[in-house]
């Protein structure tokens, strides 16, 4: 007799289970900045039916109205927030919204990335926190036990020591959020030791006493470690590397945009990761998409953003 096929797992487990949590939290405003393109409104719908968020449309009517025909999206069922045909009038409009409570995460529609991270930091926007916007990547990697996040691959070209201290908490409150009460941080440089002649080393080993001294608060750090030696546990053993973080790491820092942009390709293209990304250090969450985002992980990158939001909540009532 033949036998049923078991159940095919999710190819991307931790990035679903991600969703899941999410979804328990229910629905979060959210502001979608023009979005006037097919791959837009089909993760808006995408997001709303999977109960991750209440999609607020911030954009001209007309344009909306022929993309939403042809992903053959209803806009009777979404909210529509009118501006003028102008990505940065609609970029401005949405990150007022947020500004002024009526939406609590921002989403990139079909505009640049600059024009929509110029109207969230613009002074008029209100929407600047205390620290530097960074950009974090939680990536499901197949054969890895856990999420891998990765920062800062977007928005910070040349970061200096102290842009990486802020780098480094808004990722590891991020990591927090998604359940990682002391994410393990393996600040990454090309090599594991420290060396003057390449200063991604010395940012390495000043973040760790930073850490060792308050300046960056809930994450166990290391570095500089190599990035054989930040993942593989048997690389770390067989350069006599002893390390709570080298092998195992929650979080990989990078000395700048170029090495994470390539590392996490790499991982995307080559491994078969999916990710999910979020801007943090506002006072909001940006969902900064790309055009070559699958739906998927446009939905889980939402998902970030209501468990960021969540995690977010209590400090607000606290305060």
């Amino acid at each position: 007799m033949a036998l049923p096929e078991p159940a095919t797992a999710h190819p991307h487990p931790h990035l679903h289970a991600l969703v899941e949590a999410a979804r328990e939290r229910g629905p979060l405003p959210l502001a979608i900045a023009y979005p006037c393109d097919r791959n837009s409104l089909e993760s808006a719908r995408a997001a709303a039916r999977a109960g991750l968020a209440q999609p607020i449309l911030v954009g001209p009517r007309a344009r909306i109205a022929a993309a939403a025909a042809e992903a053959d999206v209803d806009l009777g069922a979404l909210r529509l927030h009118e501006t003028a045909d102008d990505p940065v009038a609609a970029a401005a409009a949405a990150a007022a919204l947020c500004r002024d409570g009526q939406a609590q995460a921002l989403m990139k529609g079909s505009l640049h990335s600059d024009e929509l991270l110029a109207a969230a930091l613009a002074r008029e926007a209100g929407l600047r926190g205390v620290r530097r916007a960074s950009h974090v990547f939680v990536l499901d990697v197949p054969g890895m036990d856990r999420p891998l996040l990765i920062s800062d691959c977007v928005v910070n070209i040349a970061p200096t020591l102290v842009d990486k201290r802020d780098i480094a908490q808004n990722a590891i409150e991020l990591a927090q959020a998604l359940g990682i009460a002391r994410p393990r941080v393996a600040v990454l440089s090309a090599v594991e030791t420290v060396n003057p002649a390449i200063p991604g080393t010395i940012d390495a080993a000043a973040l760790c006493k930073m850490a060792d001294r308050g300046q960056i608060r809930g994450g166990v750090l290391d570095g500089p470690l190599a990035f054989d030696n930040a993942i593989s546990a048997q690389s770390a053993r067989n350069k006599g590397i002893v390390s709570e973080v080298a092998g195992r790491p929650d979080l990989l820092l990078v000395p700048s945009l170029e090495a994470g942009n390539m590392v996490y390709k790499q991982l995307v293209y080559m491994a078969g990761a999916e990710c999910a990304g979020l801007v943090l250090g506002l006072r909001v969450p940006v969902v900064l998409t790309s055009r070559s985002d699958s739906v998927a992980s446009r939905i889980a990158s939402c998902a970030l953003a209501v468990l960021m939001g969540a995690a977010a909540a209590p400090l607000e009532q606290a305060a």
